[in-house]
């Protein structure tokens, strides 16, 4: 009678099992992210600020030229103007009729008295100056998008002729934008303090942005915080007019009833 002795199993070398398989898979992985993360860092240091500086570099750039193509615009616009004004033909009516609406538009200069508002960033390690008020927020020191919005539409509401925010002449299409406290005007970037000069009645101007509950609640960040507010009466100020692109890529003319 044969007896059968059990042995132990020896491993089957000619598969992986699932476990091995994914452990190799992890380090081939890992292997490859450095290698990538050596190749794109080519000895740099990846945590510096060196790309943000790039970055903010690549953004005053881009303003720089957007800025000159504002001014090649302008000198563009003169030239076409007066082509345009040599015997072509047009009426008196209709010319006219063409400034007024270019006054509108504000692509003209626009003189008369009127007023500056100055908006200015609180100190950064500003305390309260009213008794009872809390200690601020980083959000409390810094002029906001809804700040400077305020102001201008005040001053709208104040009957004004034409709105320049910094150098920049204001027009139906104008978006007054800001990221932090950082302005984003027509294609330019501005930091404060913020100047917004207005044509028109200086009294009735003045008025509007008492009356205006948007600037009254600013006001009260100025007592408290440091917020910077400046009016300045001006007897007599020109306005230049827009000279940056005014055509509109994405609206679509709405047709005529019967169309």
């Amino acid at each position: 009678m044969s007896t059968s002795t059990d042995s132990p199993r020896r491993p089957d070398r000619g598969r992986l099992r699932p476990v091995r398989l994914l452990t190799v898979g992890v380090f081939a992985l890992a292997g490859l992210l450095f290698f990538v993360s050596f190749d794109t860092a080519r000895g740099t240091d990846l945590r510096s600020d060196n790309s943000m500086l790039r970055l903010s570099d690549l953004i005053q750039e881009r303003s720089d030229k957007n800025h000159a193509q504002d001014d090649r615009n302008a000198s563009l616009r003169g030239d076409v103007d007066r082509l345009s004004g040599r015997g072509n033909g047009t009426t008196a009516a209709a010319q006219a009729e063409l400034k007024a609406l270019e006054g509108q538009s504000g692509t003209r200069p626009v003189s008369g008295q009127g007023l500056t508002v100055t908006l200015t960033d609180a100190p950064p390690d500003a305390t309260p100056k009213v008794p009872g008020v809390p200690d601020p927020q980083p959000n409390d020191l810094v002029i906001h998008q809804q700040d400077l919005q305020a102001v201008v539409n005040a001053l709208w509401q104040g009957g004004a002729t034409g709105i320049r925010i910094m150098d920049q002449r204001l027009i139906s299409t104008s978006a007054v934008r800001c990221v932090g406290n950082t302005l984003i005007l027509q294609g330019r970037v501005y930091s404060p303090p913020y100047k917004i000069t207005a044509v028109g009645n200086r009294n009735k101007l003045n008025a509007a942005l008492t009356a205006s509950a948007a600037i009254q609640n600013y006001l009260l960040y100025v007592n408290a915080y440091g917020l910077g507010w400046k009016v300045d009466m001006l007897d007599h100020t020109t306005l230049p007019g827009y000279h940056g692109n005014i055509d509109l890529h994405y609206a679509q003319p709405v047709p005529s009833p019967g169309h």
